[in-house]
């Protein structure tokens, strides 16, 4: 069963309050930080540049999470979780108010206040994020960690399908400014409920901080000096800053420009969720067979199939309705493949001993210059009217950018080294579900003192 009770698996069941919060928090990130706050944006009249802004602070404050560990010897992983994730429900009442007020209220002000909420709600996120991932990982035993860790993915799934589910029943039903009001009522309980279930768990041992000297003399060797890692990093920080776009601003097109219904694109976001969980389970049983390089292949090929598919609906609109649902589910095959793949070539060719700075890096430079391209692009993609639109002609040459990228990409990992190597530690975390808990799950800048004993008790929570 899912839920673990103290008959059916008591091993799992004392750290049964970390499934129910990855249950919780998906209702809150998948309204707050997926395509219900970019359809939001457009609703409030948002530009694509304002809307690409928004969507971006998620993946523009990754690298906060690196600096966060340094409030860890102080905090400790749960006062830093707690403080992270109790602030960030805050500001989403700015939201709620807005879509009541927003049909009442000239928008250019609003439309600056969401921008500013959702920066310092991604900020406190992402310092949550620091701790949390390392923080379930030393409290879950490792012989109950895969089931551990397989149980929360699942439930995150569950809960943010069923979220997309329930706000498409609201815009059927309901007029919009009622219908977004719901949707982030959803979120702000979701991130309530969620922070009330940490709050049962007991802490962990506080760590040290590795040494900034070494983070200062060994990354321009990680940057910049010949090495199998380099060409990686650099294949990574392209492959997000060409594909990081697609989705917001293909939400935005398809009700700003196309005029397709909130349900429609609803819809079609769930489809994703079915491409990326059809993309991880055709590759589950075959990576450690054959290596990450063909599903790198097999993800960026997928994305020029996209492309080439955007591009045609661009150019005759009447096929848009048969190919979107199609090309939604390759987004999410492709971002699914990409993920796990990523994550198991870094560990192929990376020792364990001199992993966690390297990954980090990767991590911090791939999500954060992935994040610019949406706000950058937004720049070029706004349209000249007073409506909220697509320049059309510019979105044909996104997408022509698109495919090059994809292109080049194929090229590039033709060319990569790959060493065989376990990865199955670093396959922790919902990495799969969004990147703040991917860039938790890697980032390993502490090192935990010397201990023995068993693992925490609730007990512990007390002291």
């Amino acid at each position: 069963m899912l839920l673990p009770t103290q008959k059916n698996d008591p091993a799992l069941y004392p750290y049964r309050q970390g499934l129910y919060f990855a249950f919780f928090n998906a209702l809150n990130w998948q309204v707050a930080t997926g395509a219900p706050t970019v359809l939001f944006m457009e609703y409030l009249g948002a530009n694509s540049f304002q809307t690409g802004l928004v969507f971006s602070w998620t993946l523009l404050l990754t690298p906060v999470q690196v600096f966060a560990t340094l409030l860890l010897p102080r905090l400790g992983f749960k006062r830093l979780t707690l403080a992270g994730w109790g602030a960030r429900s805050w500001f989403l009442l700015v939201p709620l108010i807005l879509s009541l007020v927003a049909s009442r209220l000239p928008t250019t002000g609003m439309i600056y206040a969401m921008v500013t909420a959702m920066f310092f709600y991604s900020l406190s996120r992402s310092m949550g994020a620091a701790a949390i991932t390392t923080w379930l990982q030393a409290l879950v035993p490792v012989g109950i960690r895969g089931r551990y860790w397989a149980s929360d993915q699942i439930m995150g799934g569950v809960a943010a399908v069923g979220t997309l589910v329930v706000c498409a029943g609201m815009f059927a039903f309901l007029p919009p400014r009622w219908a977004f009001f719901g949707q982030y009522v959803i979120s702000i309980s979701g991130a309530y409920l969620a922070l009330r279930c940490l709050r049962k768990l007991p802490d962990i041992e506080r760590p040290v901080i590795m040494g900034w000297e070494k983070i200062r003399t060994d990354t321009p060797r990680h940057l910049f000096a010949p090495s199998v890692f380099r060409p990686y990093l650099w294949l990574g920080v392209l492959f997000y800053v060409v594909t990081t776009p697609i989705a917001p601003f293909g939400a935005y097109f398809l009700k700003a420009t196309a005029g397709l219904s909130v349900v429609n694109i609803m819809v079609y976001t769930m489809l994703q969720y079915g491409g990326v969980i059809a993309g991880n389970w055709f590759m589950r049983s075959r990576l450690d067979r054959t290596g990450a390089k063909p599903f790198l292949r097999l993800s960026f090929s997928l994305y020029a199939l996209i492309a080439m598919g955007w591009l045609a609906c661009l150019q005759w609109s009447a096929i848009t309705l048969w190919l979107m649902p199609g090309l939604f589910v390759l987004l999410g095959a492709g971002t699914g493949m990409f993920t796990a793949a990523n994550v198991s070539y870094l560990t192929g060719i990376l020792p364990e001993a001199d992993r966690a700075l390297p990954v980090s890096l990767h991590g911090a430079l791939t999500w954060f210059l992935g994040g610019l391209s949406p706000v950058v692009w937004g720049l070029f993609l706004k349209s000249s009217g007073s409506a909220p639109a697509l320049d059309i002609h510019v979105f044909r040459w996104f997408f022509i950018v698109t495919l090059g990228g994809a292109l080049v990409l194929i090229f590039l990992v033709n060319r990569l080294q790959e060493k065989s190597g376990q990865f199955e530690s670093m396959l922790r975390g919902s990495w799969l579900l969004g990147p703040l808990r991917a860039m938790g799950s890697l980032i390993n800048l502490v090192e935990f003192p010397k201990r023995t004993g068993s693992p925490p008790s609730e007990k512990e929570d007390q002291r």
